[in-house]
This record gives C-alpha cells, structure tokens and sequence, in this order.
C-alpha cells in the first residue's frame, strides 16, 4: 500500500450541514449532507425508501446529487436501491475502486453470517481513489484512501468555513478502530490507513463515524491506543 502523503486542500469552502440518521439492526449512520440546495447521501445503510421518504419530508427544497458509501459492507450499501426508487435512478452511486467487488458480494455474506437480507447494491457509476473530490453546493468532499476494514474503505474529508469535517466510515471509531476479521480486512493495513489519515487530518476536524458517536482528530490523538501505536511505530 502507499501511504506517500497528498496535499489535502486546506482552503475552506463554503459551508455544509449535517443530519446523523441512525438506522438498520447494526445501528450505522447515515448522513445526510447538505450545501445550499444540493447533497450527498452518505453510507445509505439499510431502509432505502424510508430514508428517502425522511430525507424528502425534512429537506423539500434539496437536491441529492450523489450517493457516496466509504466502503462496500452491506450495513453501508443496503439502502441505496431503495433511495434510488424513491428519490431517482440517474442518481450517481460513488464508491472506491478497489471495494466494487466487496459491494457486490457482501451482502450473501451478511445473509449467510447473521441472517439479515439487504437489497443487493447497484453497479457504481463513478469509481473513487484518494485525491479525487466530490464537489456539491459549495464544498469538496476530498477522498483519502483508508482501506483495512475492506481492501476499498475512503474517508471523505472538507474543509469548510464552519470547520473541518472527516465522514470516516469504519476506518475510525471512538477509541479503536474497525474490524480487520472480516474478509478484505487486515490489521497491518489499518494500522498503516490510521497513521496515513491522522498525519493529514487537522487536529480539529470533526470525524464523523460509521457505527456510535462522533469524535475529533485530537480526542483520538489523546486517547486511541492504535492511532498513537501506529503514528509511533511508523507505519
């Protein structure tokens, strides 16, 4: 993996809001974020048409343009067929280049390993890699590549004129990380995407996760055992 640092574009623009919707028998966070009169689903977990049917009530005057998960995981990618009935089919799916097949595989594995059904993903429409940028509204979603909990995980960072936001899907969770057993994981990896990401991030961005609550670049400095592991062993 190379982990060569790229220059993340500090600059703020413009300004975003954020609705955390919690939804789903793994309890994952779906964001919906917005820029003006556009926004970006993020990790539409698993009630498809019912977040889309929330996403419509609370927002009438916004446009989704884009449907982004940060890795294939099914608790991450069930929901997208079922926005697409509701809220449009030309609506792009966007989603790392090196977790396609994880989309497309995993949710069999959810069905076989818990017994839970998720509709199965559409193909994406547009492949991401670190450096690329999700721009809506007025801000950038700017893609850092942090594979270990899948071989394709992303973390979605913007610097906006309200602060700095990180959506860090399972790469990050307070105090710990995501789980490397699954297939695709491996520790070594993470370990490697959690230096590469804190080594980029600002020290108060708003990391915004896949499962429980937020956090900050600087709270997991402090006080997450594998981000100080791995930041001091130089991977």
């Amino acid at each position: 993996m190379d982990t060569t640092p790229f220059e993340l574009d500090m600059a703020p623009h413009g300004s975003l809001a954020v609705e955390r919707v919690v939804n789903g028998p793994i309890q994952t966070n779906t964001y919906f974020v917005i820029s003006g009169d556009e926004a970006v689903i993020i990790d539409p977990a698993w009630e498809g048409e019912e977040l889309a049917r929330r996403f419509t009530a609370r927002h009438p005057d916004v446009r989704p343009v884009a449907f982004v998960c940060t890795h294939g995981h099914a608790d991450h990618t069930g929901g997208l067929a079922g926005l697409r009935r509701v809220l449009g089919e030309k609506i792009p799916f966007m989603i790392s280049a090196d977790d396609v097949e994880t989309a497309a595989t995993h949710p069999a594995s959810l069905r076989e390993m818990w017994g839970i059904a998720t509709d199965q993903p559409p193909a994406p429409d547009r492949l991401l890699a670190e450096g690329d940028v999700v721009a809506f509204g007025d801000v950038r979603l700017q893609v850092i590549a942090t594979p270990g909990h899948t071989p394709g995980g992303i973390v979605l960072f913007a610097a906006t004129e309200t602060g700095n936001v990180a959506f860090c899907g399972d790469t990050l969770f307070p105090g710990s990380h995501g789980r490397t057993d699954l297939p695709g994981g491996d520790e070594t990896t993470i370990m490697h995407s959690l230096a590469h990401m804190f080594r980029l991030l600002p020290p108060d961005t708003l990391c915004l996760v896949g499962h429980n609550d937020n956090t900050t670049v600087s709270a997991e400095l402090e006080n997450n055992v594998f981000v100080r592991r791995a930041l001091s062993m130089g991977y």
